[in-house]
């Protein structure tokens, strides 16, 4: 099976297409990896926020009335 001109042609424009015009597959991966960093950000927001409320102790009936009496 030999490769002629009209296969030749078509990788080109699909190569065109792909890599030309100023770069499309770098902004692509450039969104990518800023999604991804928006993504992993969020995540650690969240972990903040979990170890806050984690840390915080809990305001217990017991807690309250020990407070009040002193």
């Amino acid at each position: 099976m030999s490769v002629g001109w009209q296969q030749i042609l078509i990788i080109l424009v699909i190569a065109l297409l792909l890599f030309g015009g100023g770069g499309k597959i770098t902004q692509l991966m450039g969104d990518f990896a800023k999604g991804i960093k928006a993504f992993k950000k969020g995540l650690a927001e969240d972990d903040k926020k979990l170890d806050d409320k984690a840390a915080a102790p809990a305001a217990t009936p017991d807690a309250k009335n020990a407070a009040k009496s002193d």
